[in-house]
């Protein structure tokens, strides 16, 4: 009997009953597209500024261009397990040919390719990491050449023409053979890079800096850090405060608006169920004085209303997920050109909160039920 007067209230009073599942609908919808683009796209943040380079230096404690241990690149994907991308780099100063000092980075030019894809290059070396020079000074043949990249400052300065070129470091020579160009406005644009086994080769020298681009929450890319310098002792972990300061602080922003604009949607839905709620009341007063009149307790009567308050929410909430999925999924589409992945474990989120809403805008209406005398409503008074 329950359950059969919850469905008449509903039928009989359908124009009402729309309008406050309407706003509901809108708020839980809302709800799911902000929840399930608040875990989404924060992941596609993150991903999108690791194009942007490091977030993670280690460099060599002793000073400045001090080397790292030869095993420095493995213990840092060790603790990076798959969390992260890490380069290293060596820095000399060598010599042209004609004396001039010119900067020689050794270094994963894989490794780069991955680390810094916001550099302009026209075309990435292909013998890495062990270069076709490398094998022939092992076969006696010093002469063979080394392919690199050469930044477009340093390329004027010692291939004009893209020719091949020499250097020399503390005596040995090496031959390098321009294989590509890289632009990015900076120091790179001034240095040659070579692959790292033929720097070890030609200078003897380890490398000096390894570049980390570690994934997660602020709070994770500090406890890698800490972990970097717990494996490491003989390196110096500094954060790169750009990077990780200009995330943290489009992600807090980010966060701010997606939840600001759910919560006014919500609260605008709630105003409307209260006024839908007020009006149920006002409309069937005669019908609450007959039940009290026939015996029906107060507690029955805000059970009675309290439960048609919250299967108003139910059924709001379950229709809003399921728009709300579409919604999230066609912003992320648009946006961010990748699909938002639907987060099932925000429908009791939703379900719950929509709930709660509908339950709390009843408590006005049941207040002002629990005045009604059946005996001053039936003479129509």
């Amino acid at each position: 009997m329950f359950l059969r007067m919850l469905v008449r209230a509903a039928v009989l009073r359908r124009g009402r009953a729309v309008s406050a599942l309407f706003a509901m609908v809108v708020a839980a919808a809302v709800a799911t597209a902000m929840l399930n683009l608040y875990v989404d796209v924060q992941s596609k943040l993150r991903r999108e500024f690791r194009n942007y380079g490091a977030n993670i230096i280690l460099v060599g404690r002793d000073g400045d261009g001090a080397s790292l241990p030869a095993d420095t690149l493995a213990r840092v994907d060790s603790v990076l397990a798959g969390r992260g991308i890490a380069a290293p780099f060596g820095l000399v100063v060598a010599r042209t040919s004609d004396g001039q000092p010119i900067v020689v980075a050794g270094t994963d030019f894989e490794r780069v390719r991955q680390l810094d894809k916001w550099w302009s290059v026209s075309r990435w070396p292909a013998e890495t990491p062990t270069s076709r020079a490398e094998s022939a000074r092992e076969m006696g043949h010093p002469e063979s050449s080394s392919p690199a990249l050469i930044g477009v400052r340093a390329l004027a300065a010692v291939a004009p023409k893209g020719q091949a070129f020499d250097l020399s470091f503390q005596g040995r020579a090496l031959r390098v053979t321009p294989a590509g160009t890289v632009q990015t406005g900076a120091a790179e644009d001034s240095r040659i890079y070579i692959s790292q086994a033929d720097f070890v080769a030609w200078t003897g020298v380890q490398p000096s800096t390894v570049e980390v681009a570690a994934s997660g929450s602020p709070e994770e890319v500090a406890g890698i850090m800490k972990q970097l310098a717990q494996a490491i002792p003989a390196g110096d972990v500094r954060p790169v405060r750009q990077i990780m300061e200009g995330e943290a602080r489009v992600l807090g922003k980010t966060r701010a608006t997606l939840l600001a604009a759910a919560a006014l949607i919500i609260l605008t839905a709630a105003l409307c169920v209260l006024s839908t709620l007020m009006g149920w009341v006002f409309d069937r007063r005669r019908d609450f004085a007959i039940m009290k009149a026939l015996g029906a307790s107060g507690r029955l009567l805000n059970g009675f209303f309290a439960a048609e308050a919250a299967m108003l929410g139910a059924s709001g909430a379950v229709i809003g997920f399921l728009l709300g999925i579409g919604i999230a999924a066609w912003i992320g589409r648009v946006n961010f050109h990748a699909p938002v992945v639907p987060r099932w474990s925000v429908l009791p989120v939703v379900l719950a909160g929509s709930m709660a809403v509908t339950l709390l805008s009843a408590i006005l209406p049941i207040t002002l039920l629990r005045r009604v005398q059946p005996a001053v409503i039936l003479r129509g008074e």
